[in-house]
């Protein structure tokens, strides 16, 4: 790919920003420095990829604060570059180019029932990812919508095999209110895998639902575990046979 050396800045922003917004997760900086070279332009590139990182909070990327890694979704993001972390209960500013964290503080954080769900629940999601996902972390937020207190957790498994030239993002995301007796829990799982030496891209995703029974709180952490568990085994079987079809598709028109 060429780019015209005429164009002026204005004409180049559209086309950074297009390429930028389809980076493969883990490759964001690579796409940033392959870009400075064939836009012959690193400031304009970086500038708008200063703009452009702030998006990727729907990739579920990691940093590091105070050693504790971070999800960054639009859940914990304060606006102004500032995220928090619900567990360690820190806010810190971003530079999402460098993925560097700065300027840490205290996020204070209401210490009522809905928090002792949402720790209750924490603690069985890391169980699960420690036993089942070689790479990934989670975090669990508490929200509110107009009157109603909800609890949002975020799942993300992320493999960044540049030397096997291949990267992937494994995620989920659910949202439970925290309302007497039952709750409805929506979720959506979304698979992302790029091969790098076939340029292929591969995004799968489902949305899945069912109602939960909200009485204990150590007994619908472990309600929720199990959901999960068997909607992940599903949602992957689902994915591998359909790879295998699609495989033999492809080979069986060579033979």
């Amino acid at each position: 790919m060429c780019m015209r050396q005429d164009l002026c800045k204005p004409e180049k922003v559209p086309f950074i920003c297009s390429l930028l917004r389809q980076s493969p997760p883990g490759e964001f900086s690579q796409i940033v420095q392959d870009l400075s070279a064939l836009v012959q332009d690193e400031q304009l590139v970086r500038q708008e990829a200063a703009r452009i990182g702030a998006c990727h909070k729907s990739n579920f990327t990691r940093t590091k604060i105070n050693g504790h890694t971070v999800l960054l979704t639009h859940y914990d993001d304060l606006g102004g570059n500032r995220f928090f972390d619900p567990q360690d209960k820190f806010s810190f500013e971003l530079d999402h180019l460098r993925r560097v964290t700065r300027k840490p503080q205290l996020h204070g954080v209401m210490l009522d029932e809905g928090e002792l769900w949402k720790e209750n629940l924490h603690k069985g999601l890391k169980a699960y990812i420690s036993c089942c996902f070689p790479v990934a972390n989670c975090c669990v937020f508490k929200k509110s919508l107009g009157k109603r207190q909800m609890l949002v957790a975020c799942i993300g498994a992320h493999q960044y095999q540049a030397s096997n030239h291949w990267n992937s993002l494994w995620k989920s995301d659910w949202t439970f209110a925290l309302t007497p007796f039952t709750t409805q829990d929506t979720g959506i799982f979304l698979l992302q895998i790029h091969f790098k030496d076939a340029n292929l891209h591969v995004t799968v995703s489902k949305s899945v639902s069912d109602s939960l029974h909200m009485i204990d709180q150590s007994q619908f952490a472990t309600d929720f575990v199990k959901f999960l568990k068997a909607e992940d085994t599903r949602f992957h079987t689902a994915i591998l046979e359909n790879l295998q079809a699609f495989s033999e598709d492809i080979w069986g028109k060579y033979q």
